[in-house]
């Protein structure tokens, strides 16, 4: 269904049940899966949007894989070869080069450099009820999964931050940083809680 203009190179395909609102560009041997919506976007060459995803005022670079079920919100750019899996949000956010959001994360107000990996169930806590603040997160940084970083934060260069941390402070390149409680075990409690409740 094409609601705007629609400009694309040779060899793209679109597939069922796609929406074209606005200025369209799609480069060479672009893929579009079923059931997405775009609307004022642009495409370089070879990149795949999977299905379900909805993107707006967005741009994506030749290479980039987008989806399935992603949103890329206004002012998402994607730089060639970037990754943006299935239930990620971007808003307002650069992606570098060969960077891979893959699943279950929102990325917003940021920019982030080459190479970057940020794991499943990462936020960046952009907004503090009155205003939003930046993130930047630079090439080389590995983020463990279920991570919020609480902006203005930066990660620099070569950091890895472990798995559930909270990083509100700006962390040093090349360094690991986490933030977790103490991991205690209660031996036989399970057992005695079984057989209380029989």
């Amino acid at each position: 269904d094409i609601r705007g203009q629609l400009n694309f190179k040779q060899d793209c395909m679109i597939d069922v049940n796609v929406i074209f609102e606005g200025e369209i560009e799609l480069g060479a041997s672009c893929y579009i899966g079923p059931n997405c919506f775009l609307k004022n976007v642009k495409l370089g060459d070879h990149v795949r949007i999977e299905a379900n995803s909805i993107l707006e005022e967005a741009i994506i670079e030749a290479e980039c894989v987008v989806g399935p079920f992603a949103r890329l919100r206004p002012g998402a750019v994607l730089k060639t070869h970037a990754k943006v899996g299935n239930f990620v949000e971007v808003k307002k956010s650069l992606i570098g080069e060969h960077s891979k959001i893959n699943h279950l994360s929102y990325v917003g107000d940021t920019t982030v450099g080459k190479k970057v990996n940020i794991g499943a169930g990462t936020i960046t806590c952009n907004y503090d009820g009155f205003n939003k603040h930046q993130t930047i997160i630079e090439d080389g940084v590995f983020v463990g999964s279920n991570t919020a970083l609480v902006a203005p934060v930066t990660i620099e260069k070569g950091a890895i931050i472990g798995a559930g941390s909270t990083i509100n402070k700006n962390v040093a390149a090349d360094s690991l940083t986490l933030t977790r409680a103490e991991q205690k075990s209660l031996p036989d409690w399970a057992a005695k809680f079984r057989k209380k409740q029989a």
